[in-house]
């Protein structure tokens, strides 16, 4: 008996992963729960945009949408490119 394989369903190692980056971004930028956290990989096809990028937007009720950007895969990004974009105080961080 063969499964159906949905290609467009989430795939566990990638939730575990957006979770912990979640996990980080509260810790770094002291969010409460009430905060909402977007973490979306994209892929880009122009001239002069990175191949993968990794966008977190930061949803404070009653507030302007802050979005960073890390020129990394989901799968690529650590605890200390997290920190880099407080510590930084920019809204992205390379490689």
């Amino acid at each position: 008996m063969s499964r159906w394989f949905n290609p467009l369903a989430p795939r566990k190692a990638a939730q575990r992963e957006v979770g912990q980056i979640k996990q980080w971004m509260r810790e770094a930028y002291g969010l409460g729960e009430d905060v909402c956290l977007s973490v979306t990989q994209l892929t880009c096809r122009e001239t002069g945009c990175p191949d993968i990028e990794t966008v977190i937007a930061i949803m404070r009720p009653g507030r302007t949408v802050q979005t960073i950007r890390l020129q990394k895969g989901i799968r690529d990004i650590l605890e200390m490119d997290v920190a880099a974009t407080r510590h930084a105080g920019a809204h992205s961080a390379k490689e």
